[in-house]
Formats: C-alpha cells, sequence, structure tokens
C-alpha cells in the first residue's frame, strides 16, 4: 500500500460544548455535552437536559453521546436505532446496524442487508443491498448481483435509481465531484454520470481532496500528484503518500519525507520523519533528533530535541506551548520559538485549559502557562486536564480535581487544604 492516508472522516468533537457537573447526590460528575446529559438507572440509560428535565427515561442498554442533532442507542448488541435531541425516535430501536445521517439519509442492516431512512422517520429505500457506502453528493455505492458468480457496483441516488450502472469491480465513494472505481483490475476516476474521467491503468487512486489526488503507476509502482483537470504535477517518484493537512502532502522519496504543496512542488527540505501541520506547525525529525518548523518554512524549534516514549503524540502546540524534551528534562516551546517554561522538568504532558502536570523529584503537580508552580508536589500521577477535570493520584488512591485544585471525586483521603494557587 503505498497511499496510507483515509480521505473519510471521522465524527467531530472539537466543536462540542462540554459541561461538568457535580452531583452530590451520587457522588459522581455529569457531563452535558451539547446541552444533553446521559443518566443511568439500574443499568439502563436515557438523557436529560441542564434544567433537569428528563427527554428519555432510561430504557437503553448502551448509548452513544450526541452528534449534534442525533445519537445512536442500543436495546442490546446488535439491536441499535437512533433518536434525536428531543428524544424522538428517528430510527426504531430493532436493527443491526445503524449509522449517523450523511447527506440527509441514514444507513440501516436488517436481516443482512441494508436501506436508507430519511431524518423525518420515514423508509426512505427498503433494505435490498447487500453491501452499500452511505450517501455522498447526493450517490451510494451498492453492490449489485450481475448473475450467480459475479457480482458488480454502481451508484443509486437518494429516490433509489440505479443512476451509474454496476460495472465496477469496487468503488468508493463521490468526493469533489468525482469517484475512484476499479475496472479490469485498474483503478481509475468516473464523474457524477459515470463516464472515465481518468483511465483504468493505475494501481491506485486517492479520492479527490481539495482539488488534487495522487495515482501509482503500475510499471514504477510510485506515486504521482494530479489536479482536477487530471493533469499530472509530478513525476511518478514518491514511494509513499502518507499525510495530508492544511494543503500540505507528506510523502516520502529514496526513504526520505518532504512536504508536497498543492503546485507539486516539495518543500522545507527531507527528513526521516515529518507529522502533518496542525495549525500552522508540524513536528519534523532527522537522525533521531526532532524540531519544529512552521507552514512557511521556517524553524521554530531546531533539529536537536527529543522526543521518546508514550508521550510522543503530546509534542504539538496546545494553547500557543508545546512540549519538549532534551537529555531527559522537559519544558515548552511558545510559537516565536522562544523557551517558555525552562526544561527542568523529569516528565510532563502538555498544557490544557491554561495548567500544565510536571513532575519534580519523582512526585506531580501542576505549573500555569507562565512556568510559575501553582500546586506542591505531592502526587505519584497527575493527568492533562479535560472538560475542567484531571486524575491525580495521592497515596495510591485516584481522585479527581477541578481547574481550581478542588477535589471532587474519590475525596475521603485527599489532602483537604489542598487548591491551586491561582493568580487573579
Amino acid at each position: 500500500m503505498i497511499v496510507a492516508f483515509s480521505g473519510a472522516k471521522a465524527q467531530e468533537s472539537k466543536g462540542d460544548k462540554v459541561v461538568v457537573v457535580d452531583d452530590e447526590s451520587c457522588g459522581c460528575e455529569l457531563y452535558f455535552v451539547n446541552g444533553i446529559q446521559t443518566i443511568e438507572r439500574d443499568g439502563l440509560f436515557g438523557f436529560k437536559l441542564e434544567d433537569g428535565t428528563v427527554i428519555v427515561e432510561p430504557k437503553y442498554k448502551f448509548v452513544d453521546k450526541f452528534h449534534g442533532e442525533y445519537c445512536l442507542v442500543f436495546y442490546d448488541y446488535g439491536v441499535s436505532g437512533l433518536i434525536d435531541r428531543s428524544g424522538r425516535v428517528i430510527v426504531p430501536v430493532q436493527y443491526e446496524e445503524v449509522n449517523y445521517p450523511t447527506d440527509g439519509l441514514i444507513r440501516f442492516r436488517e436481516n443482512g442487508l441494508y436501506g436508507f431512512y430519511d431524518t423525518t422517520g420515514e423508509v426512505a429505500i427498503k433494505p435490498q443491498y447487500r453491501t452499500t457506502s452511505t450517501f455522498s453528493e447526493g450517490l451510494a455505492t451498492v453492490i449489485i448481483d450481475i448473475d450467480s458468480n459475479t457480482v458488480g457496483y454502481g451508484f443509486i441516488d437518494k429516490e433509489n435509481r440505479l443512476v451509474i450502472p454496476p460495472e465496477f469491480e469496487y468503488a468508493f465513494t463521490f468526493s469533489e465531484g468525482y469517484a475512484v472505481v476499479k475496472k479490469y483490475d485498474r483503478f481509475g476516476l468516473i464523474d457524477r454520470t459515470g463516464k472515465e474521467v481518468f483511465t483504468f491503468k493505475y494501481l491506485e487512486v486517492t479520492p479527490m481532496r481539495d482539488g488534487h489526488f495522487f495515482a501509482v503507476d503500475a510499471i514504477e509502482e510510485k506515486a504521482a500528484l494530479f489536479d482536477n483537470h487530471f493533469r499530472r504535477l509530478t513525476p511518478f517518484i514518491y514511494e509513499k503518500v502518507l499525510r495530508y493537512s492544511e494543503g500540505f502532502y507528506v510523502v516520502e522519496r529514496e526513504g526520505k519525507q518532504t512536504y508536497l504543496d498543492l503546485n507539486g512542488e516539495e518543500r522545507f527540505g527531507f527528513y526521516d520523519l515529518a507529522s502533518a501541520f496542525e495549525d500552522g506547525f508540524a513536528m519534523v525529525e532527522r537522525g533521531g533528533k526532532y524540531g519544529i518548523i512552521n507552514d512557511r518554512g521556517k524553524s521554530i524549534l531546531p533539529i536537536e530535541y527529543d522526543n521518546r516514549g508514550y508521550r510522543a503524540n503530546q509534542y504539538y502546540f496546545s494553547e500557543g506551548l508545546a512540549l519538549i524534551e532534551k537529555d531527559g528534562l522537559y519544558g515548552f516551546v511558545n510559537t516565536k520559538g522562544e523557551i517558555a517554561i525552562p526544561l527542568i522538568y523529569e516528565s510532563a504532558h502538555y498544557c490544557t485549559e491554561g495548567l500544565i502536570p510536571v513532575m519534580k523529584n519523582g512526585l506531580w503537580g501542576y505549573i500555569d502557562k507562565s512556568g510559575r508552580e501553582v500546586s506542591p508536589f505531592i502526587f505519584s500521577d497527575a493527568s492533562y486536564f479535560e472538560w475542567g477535570r484531571a486524575e491525580v493520584v495521592y497515596k495510591g488512591v485516584v481522585s479527581k480535581i477541578n481547574t481550581d485544585g478542588k477535589c471532587v471525586k474519590n475525596c475521603k483521603s485527599f489532602p483537604k487544604n489542598f487548591k491551586f494557587a491561582l493568580e487573579n
């Protein structure tokens, strides 16, 4: 597999509004996600609003959190449905599989066959397909039995009309007006009419993304970048296409990684490892040492730092600070490349909600974004904050604290006068 990144998008969660309320009646935390909280009674789950209004009495064995307007609920494994924010059942809780809506339709499976509901709760397409994709750009891929030995992939519209015949060995969903399909054991592209627009002669073709895609040549078995006019922008020279974000691909050539812009130009030099850009910054590595560059290729942090262990995925900017490591000590750099917090700690996590867990003399405490120590170092372990809560371990007991340093869960043995020395 030369092309490693995926064009599929997962459910987004960054925009979720989360409010945590301490409920003294149960000694627990209540998480309100986008204004709706899961409630539990006798091992069953339901939902209520922040004002206490119950919208769904506890009756489901499993529930997801709300994704926008909808939430998956389950009576048991393989018995699922979909409700909306009012608690109204959109898809009855009786199906083997139910998906979140895409393009206004909800895929479900019954007795091994797929169909679709609309978001009003009506069956739009009765279950009849052994395999389908979800809808994208008004079309979905379906598998059709050609004869007793042959199947083909085609496309249906929302009225269940077979608008592109099942003449393909495989088909991906449409992206930016085109779909990757396989024919004659090779991949190409078709438009929404089913017309071949990029010939079937490639080992791999990626979905269109920001007006660009890659194709892998069958002779050299290497990838080249094309635009949405099907013009080749690079030679077939890339052994791997690894990542894409913020207008740059990470590609590999002759065993080294570099950035490729949407004009097909290699940028910022070659590295042993190059991360995707996030908020304009990327981590790069040469010879086992790491640094940071920005999306103009400027070095923010020289390539002389370590990046080891289980928290290596935390080496990126969070709240304007990036965790860095050198010679076994940890500190933080800001987006100007300045050492904002000296490398004096034995361990650390990244910054969240204005606070940073750090280790000194074998014990954990917290500092603020300026590097000021806001708590004593008394914990054998401490986590970063998420939704106003962090876990700390004190004398073998795992407790939860809020951003004031107050204990909110498992507080019996927690130091009674502990709190953060925060500046007003």
